[in-house]
């Protein structure tokens, strides 16, 4: 059903459980295997050959998406001192057990965490975290399409944007940690479900486009928040080609978060997407904190190679302003 090329909801939402339909697969084909091959028709046999192909396509799928494969975002030294923390999670609006929230900020003390699907509670019941946490943007709504968004570092050039719908936020907003800034996407996008939006075209939109905005920019920045996709899903793999971002999960394993209810239902819908710029110290799905999803959580490290090419390119742009300005002038 994924192959299908279309955006209505019935195809898209089977670009979710790829491992449960390779689990599922290899069952069938492991029950084909007991069977008295005496017995079996050519359908029979028809029907294993189409089960085998499909269970190393899936393979193909789920396997960068393991600790089997090649890291997409290189891993830090333990030596090396974490350059960023960060903490992204869906708390689901209707939860009302804001002390879990509370305690595993407290405990992870992140430099910067987005809340989504949170109200005017959530952001009351966060207002607590202020004084460690002093740059902020609050934009609770009861649509479960609200965002908090906290930060110890001064926040510059933040900028609200409504995308693709004029009730579904966005953050874009510059992290100044001193020397150097970096520039993060905050996005929580409609996912292709009935009863919120039955086909993903809005989605898909809303993550290209903040995709292209990365690739433009092409200086240290991540994208992070509840993407309702996949990270195996056709969506997801175009993203990466056009924003040239990284995903850490790439090389470690699925890192789960949704359904936090339901093991058998799971697979990763909450993202951290990195550029270039990085490398990763560690990454960790944290504990349940009453939501239907689990929270995420990065530590980063800024490549010293790729900070010292950026610092050479931020330089050659001044001085070929500096000439632009020059020659413009008549002496």
């Amino acid at each position: 059903m994924p192959l299908v090329k279309k955006d209505y909801w019935t195809f898209r939402v089977f670009d979710y459980p790829r491992f449960q339909k390779l689990i599922l697969i290899l069952t069938l084909i492991a029950f084909w295997f007991f069977e008295d091959y005496d017995k079996l028709t050519q359908v029979d046999f028809g029907i294993l050959t189409v089960l085998i192909l499909l269970f190393f396509y899936l393979l193909k799928q789920i396997i960068p998406y393991s600790p089997f494969s090649t890291k997409m975002v290189n891993s830090a030294k333990k030596h090396e001192k974490t350059t960023l923390s960060l903490l992204t999670a869906n708390v689901y609006q209707y939860n009302r057990d804001f002390t879990k929230s509370l305690n595993l900020i407290k405990k992870l003390a992140p430099d910067v965490f987005m809340l989504v699907e949170t109200d005017q509670g959530w952001a009351d019941a966060m207002s607590s975290l202020k004084t460690n946490y002093p740059y902020c943007i609050e934009l609770p709504k009861d649509n479960t399409y609200g965002l908090l968004f906290y930060s110890k570092f001064p926040l510059t050039n933040t900028t609200i944007n409504y995308l693709i719908d004029n009730e579904i936020p966005s953050v874009f907003t510059d992290l100044n940690l001193g020397h150097q800034l970096i520039r993060i996407y905050g996005i929580h996008p409609t996912p292709p479900v009935p009863g919120e939006n039955t086909r993903s075209t809005e989605r898909d939109a809303e993550i290209l486009l903040v995709g292209k905005k990365a690739k433009a920019y092409n200086k240290p920045c991540i994208i992070m928040g509840d993407l309702n996709d996949v990270a195996w899903s056709y969506t997801t793999e175009l993203f990466l080609k056009i924003s040239g971002m990284g995903d850490p999960r790439r090389g470690r394993g699925m890192f789960n978060t949704f359904h936090a209810k339901y093991p058998i239902l799971r697979w990763p819908l909450d993202h951290i997407f990195v550029s270039k710029h990085f490398k990763v110290k560690k990454l960790k799905v944290q504990p349940s904190i009453g939501s239907d999803h689990f929270p995420i959580s990065i530590e980063l490290v800024l490549d010293k190679s790729m900070e010292n090419e950026q610092l050479k390119a931020d330089q050659e742009d001044k001085i070929e302003a500096q000439e632009k300005i020059i020659s413009g002038i008549e002496f």
